[in-house]
């Protein structure tokens, strides 16, 4: 009754204050919000990274606590309870907390946006890291033995240069044998744009093993697991890997992850003498030759350079795997 009273004091209609207590309360939540938030979010690669955000890190933090009330200082909480050296997650995790509290201010849900005058956190040291041609063919010539999905996306890996998640969730629809090429749609890539991967002679023997054939479903899946899901295990894969590779060659490689292939093929280009706007093209790259008023202006889509330069690094590859005796 009390409060009552100090809302009709202050000139507020009760029934309209009630309505936004309920509100608050349930819509405004943020466990219910981010979940409307994320549902939001149309390509894939962003909408995963949303996820993992907030089921790792924000909602055990903020949990049912009303939009609204949530401050900067809550914000600074959840990157102070990581630790330090998950530069990249970090970033990651502030982005997400970012465009979400954007997207809450642009919709009229809050007024305010926590995270005002926040920096953002350091970006990532860049990585110089790159397999030499033996570090690939032991990498090559082990990846079978591991997960039977794991084996060949490390191989799609190293002979197409695309990212973990635009490999491992590869669908057949995507793929034309007859044409050689895998065409990826902006929903799956990081940057929003489609791009088209001509399907070298290694890249078909692979695709050829999962379709046991040379006859590709027309539709699902490439890398499924047993309950039909996309694959996930990279970590345990990666262990695997490297495992059967220190039992192989009697020490470990140099520390390495699996996004440095794309390092190594970009770094294999230049040595094939292969042009920076085709390796940009190939890794699908915004930054660099296709930046700014060139990449608005200039369109050429790097079709044929781009199967010349991947038939290139399928021959250098070749000569690598055959030292072994292994080109499949």
């Amino acid at each position: 009754a009390e409060r009552l009273l100090v809302i009709v004091a202050q000139g507020i209609d009760p029934v309209d204050a009630e309505k936004q207590r309920r509100r608050e309360a349930v819509d405004l939540a943020f466990s219910n919000y981010a979940d409307l938030f994320t549902r939001s979010c149309k390509r894939e690669g962003w909408r995963r990274l949303v996820e993992r955000s907030i089921r790792l890190y924000l909602k055990p933090t903020f949990g049912m606590k009303a939009l609204p009330a949530i401050t900067k200082i809550d914000v600074v909480s959840v990157l102070d309870q990581m630790p330090p050296k998950q530069v990249a997650n970090r970033r990651n995790v502030f982005a997400v907390m970012r465009r979400l509290f954007r997207w809450a201010v642009s919709r009229g849900d809050i007024d305010r946006n926590p995270m005002e005058g926040m920096e953002t956190p350091p970006p990532v040291k860049p990585r110089e890291r790159w397999l030499k041609d033996g570090e690939l063919r032991h990498i090559w010539n082990a990846a079978p033995e591991c997960h039977r999905c794991f084996g060949p996306i490390v191989r799609l890996l190293i002979v197409t240069g695309q990212r973990r998640e635009e490999v491992s969730g590869m669908h057949w629809q995507e793929l034309s044998r007859s044409e050689r090429l895998w065409t990826l749609p902006g929903s799956r890539t990081k940057n929003g744009e489609p791009n088209s991967i001509p399907l070298n002679d290694l890249a078909i023997a692979e695709l050829d093993r999962e379709a046991r054939g040379e006859r590709w479903p027309r539709k699902g899946r490439v890398f499924a697991t047993a309950s039909g899901a996309g694959f996930t295990g990279y970590a345990k894969g990666k262990v695997k890997l490297d495992s059967l590779i220190e039992e192989r060659c009697e020490e470990p490689l140099e520390a390495w992850r699996l996004h440095d292939l794309r390092r190594t093929l970009a770094t294999n280009f230049q040595r094939l003498g292969v042009r920076f706007e085709v390796t940009e093209a190939v890794l699908n790259h915004v930054g660099g030759s296709r930046a700014g008023v060139a990449g608005i202006y200039q369109r050429h889509d790097w079709k044929d350079e781009k199967r010349q330069a991947l038939d290139a690094w399928n021959d250098h590859l070749a000569t690598v795997l055959s030292e072994s005796g292994e080109t499949t």
